[in-house]
């Protein structure tokens, strides 16, 4: 089991519809630092692919979806640029 790097900011998007978790994602990722982790928690089941799509078309990583307690999940993607 690999270690989960701990997120540099939380985007709290339960309960929203794609594609406001990857517009919500694209306005706030240049605000942590470099290959800083950024942690989205979705329950809306297109963010979960939608998502890692979003970071191979904008060159980011998408560092692993993580599943909530409570529903949905905690996708993490690292700033690359």
């Amino acid at each position: 089991m690999t270690e989960v790097t701990q997120p540099a900011l939380t985007i709290d998007a339960l309960g929203k519809k794609c594609p406001i978790p990857i517009i919500m994602l694209a306005e706030q990722i240049n605000h942590v630092p470099l290959n800083a982790v950024v942690s989205v928690l979705a329950d809306d089941p297109a963010a979960y692919t939608d998502v890692p799509a979003w970071c191979r078309l904008k060159s980011h990583r998408h560092v692993g979806s993580y599943e909530l307690p409570g529903g949905g999940w905690a996708i993490h993607v690292r700033r690359n640029y």
